[in-house]
C-alpha cells in the first residue's frame, strides 16, 4: 500500500505541475525597497596660464630713399612685459647720398670731402696716395695740412663727438642687452 500511495502522490504532483504549465501563468514575486543616497563634495579649479607676451612692434621702412633702419625689441618677465621700437638714422647712407648729390651737381671735391669723413675712406685715400681734400686744398698741399693737424683726421679720439657706448645704443639694443641679463 505504501507503494500505491507513493505512486498516487507522484501522479498527483505530475498532474498539478502539468496543469500549472498548461495555464502559462508566470510566477510573480513582488518586493519593495527604499534607499537614500547623499553625496557631498567640493571642487576647486586653478587655471594656470602664462602671462601676456610683450611683442616687439614691427617698424616698416619701405621707402628706399630714406636712410633709416627700424629697431625694436621686447622683454617679458613673469611680472612685467615691455616693448618698444624706433627708427635710427643710418649716417653712412646719408653720407653716400650727399656725396652722390654733390657729385651730380658737379662739385667733385665736395663729394670726395664728404666721403672722407668716414675713417675707412680717409685711410684708403691716404694709402692710394690721393689724400683727402683739406679746406679747399688737394694733393700734396692737402697731405701737408693733414700731417700738421692729425687731430682733425676722422677716427681720432680727440675728434670724436664724445658719445659713450651706452648713449649710442638704440632702444632695441638696450632691450637686447636686458635679455642677456
Amino acid at each position: 500500500m505504501r507503494l500505491v500511495a507513493r505512486f498516487a502522490v507522484a501522479a498527483g504532483l505530475a498532474m498539478f505541475t502539468s496543469l500549472a504549465m498548461a495555464q502559462g501563468e508566470p510566477i510573480v514575486t513582488e518586493s519593495t525597497s527604499t534607499s537614500t543616497v547623499t553625496t557631498r563634495g567640493e571642487t576647486e579649479t586653478t587655471v594656470k596660464s602664462p602671462p601676456n607676451t610683450a611683442v616687439a612692434p614691427g617698424i616698416n621702412v619701405n621707402n628706399s630713399d630714406l636712410c633709416t633702419v627700424g629697431v625694436s625689441g621686447a622683454v617679458q618677465t613673469q611680472i612685467l612685459g615691455i616693448s618698444g621700437g624706433k627708427t635710427v638714422r643710418d649716417m653712412n647712407c646719408e653720407r653716400l647720398k650727399n656725396a652722390k648729390t654733390l657729385y651730380d651737381m658737379g662739385m667733385k671735391v665736395a663729394a670726395v670731402s664728404t666721403m672722407c669723413q668716414d675713417e675707412r675712406v680717409f685711410k684708403a685715400m691716404e694709402m692710394a696716395g690721393t689724400p683727402c681734400p683739406y679746406e679747399g686744398e688737394i694733393g700734396e698741399d692737402a697731405q701737408k695740412l693733414w700731417e700738421e693737424n692729425p687731430e682733425l683726421k676722422p677716427g681720432n679720439e680727440e675728434n670724436s663727438d664724445g658719445k659713450s657706448f651706452l648713449a649710442g645704443l638704440s632702444l632695441g639694443g638696450l632691450l637686447g642687452l636686458l635679455l642677456l641679463l
